[in-house]
């Protein structure tokens, strides 16, 4: 009788602790509502316990919403298990032709495979000057100090480098980089600038143009001090012309705005090549290579594993990350290599584990485009599916804190997003995912407003 008593204590506790949070939730809800920012906002917020994944708040959970990076999750986890969580890309760096007299009569390849860490500054052996030393040894191992050509292998996923949906002012900057079977230093550059002495005058470019490039239209205007990066790079692929625009503020004798690199095999060529210490004897026609083979293969650079690029891509946002792993699903699958058969692969996955297809409707692997659609419902799945694999601790690991919080943020015009997993001082554990879409004012406001919210889970 004593034990039934106690049960019945528990459960009691339990329902009363369980109804205030509920109800705490949506008297806060129904308050943000109110307020001027979200006159016209659409919310999304849904929030289960994670030990049982039980409901706890709902709000349009079912209804699909623009996610921005929160997106994310959704490639995260389906690439640790359509890849393995110790997936690694393979270049591979070899000839055609034959050496003679330390001549080699025909051409050096670099082939790549999708590659999203070649030349990345974030691993000792992914960076530049790592990947020089080790070309060097090579062509001295190999007996090699002149050739025809050099060749890298840009066409393996076919042409398109940037998935449908991507808007203009994004895909000149770094955060817009497209992502080829070739990849090369995250597929961005650095422009250095400086601003003019007062308001309104003119701003000078410090650096030259990316590979590639052959004109540089400079529109820059000097801001108020204080007025922050407002400088945005228009380009697209095949180009060859970079519109610069925008503002940068007075005082700034050495500002820098990074831009997306559409011609990364032209950046690597132009970069490496010279310190190789070898002699070209033609041009560097890359058309010509779609002509010819690797016949030798002399050496094949191995990327970090999945679970240590997973780490940047839900840590720092890195969209080409995100890009890499949807057509590498794909290439790996059907040997394809394109963003529309990845997505088509990962939403098919998703299905299986009970995520209609319809709550992920996306369109690429970052959330960059303002087209893709997905619930909270769906986020909430796929953080609580994430819990019960083996590489969870890696996957929660990467995920960033704030406000005391481990979650994924997204940001794109008129959307705010946050999903992730936090313990209140109680002892719950909650797993949730917060969209809202179209606010109005400043998004650092609509951020604190949310965290707000999200305090009242702690």
């Amino acid at each position: 009788m004593k034990t039934l008593y106690l049960f019945i204590s528990l459960l009691a506790t339990t329902v009363s602790f369980g109804q205030p949070i509920k109800e705490t939730i949506a008297k806060a809800m129904d308050k943000l509502e109110t307020d001027a920012q979200f006159k016209h906002a659409i919310i999304g917020f849904t929030i289960v316990d994670a030990k049982t994944g039980n409901s706890v708040y709902e709000k349009n959970s079912e209804l699909g919403l623009a996610p921005a990076s929160c997106q994310k999750v959704i490639i995260s986890a389906a690439a640790f298990e359509l890849l393995g969580h110790d997936y690694r890309y393979k270049t591979e760096f070899g000839y055609n032709g034959k050496i003679n007299d330390d001549i080699l009569y025909g051409s050096l390849y670099l082939s790549g495979n999708g590659d999203p860490t070649f030349g990345s500054w974030r691993w000792k052996e992914t960076n530049e000057a790592t990947i020089v030393k080790k070309i060097r040894d090579v062509l001295s191992k190999a007996t090699i100090s002149a050739a025809n050509y050099f060749y890298t292998d840009v066409m393996k996923w076919g042409s398109q480098s940037l998935p449908d949906g991507w808007v203009w002012q994004d895909i000149g900057n770094y955060y817009g980089a497209g992502s080829y079977s070739f990849n090369w230093h995250e597929n961005q550059y650095d422009i250095v600038l400086k601003a003019g002495k007062k308001i309104g005058d003119p701003v000078e470019l410090l650096s030259a143009a990316p590979a590639g490039i052959s004109t540089v239209l400079n529109e820059l205007k000097t801001a108020a001090r204080g007025s922050g990066d407002q400088a945005y790079i228009y380009c697209a692929p095949f180009s060859n012309v970079i519109v610069v625009k925008g503002t940068i503020p007075i005082a700034a004798d050495s500002f820098i705005i990074t831009g997306a690199d559409h011609n990364p095999s032209a950046s690597f060529r132009q970069q490496v090549v010279p310190r190789l210490g070898i002699k070209l004897t033609g041009a560097l026609d890359q058309n010509a290579a779609l002509n010819n083979k690797m016949e030798q293969q002399l050496y094949t650079f191995i990327s970090p594993p999945l679970d240590s690029m997973n780490y940047w891509f839900l840590k720092k946002s890195i969209n080409l990350y995100g890009e890499a792993f949807v057509k590498t699903i794909a290439y790996e699958k059907t040997t394809s290599g394109s963003t529309d058969t990845g997505v088509a692969i990962i939403k098919e996955f998703w299905r299986k584990y009970g995520i209609e297809r319809s709550a992920i409707n996306i369109i690429d692997g970052s959330g960059l485009s303002p087209a893709n659609r997905v619930t909270t419902n769906a986020l909430v799945l796929v953080m609580q599916f994430a819990k019960t694999r083996s590489w969870f601790p890696s996957f929660k690991n990467a995920l960033p804190e704030m406000n005391g919080i481990k979650m994924k943020d997204g940001y794109i015009s008129g959307v705010r997003s946050y999903t992730g997993y936090v313990k209140s001082r109680s002892g719950a554990e909650y797993t949730f995912a917060f969209i809202v879409n179209n606010f109005d004012g400043s998004p650092g406001t609509v951020r604190e407003k949310i965290w707000n919210i999200l305090d009242l889970l702690k």
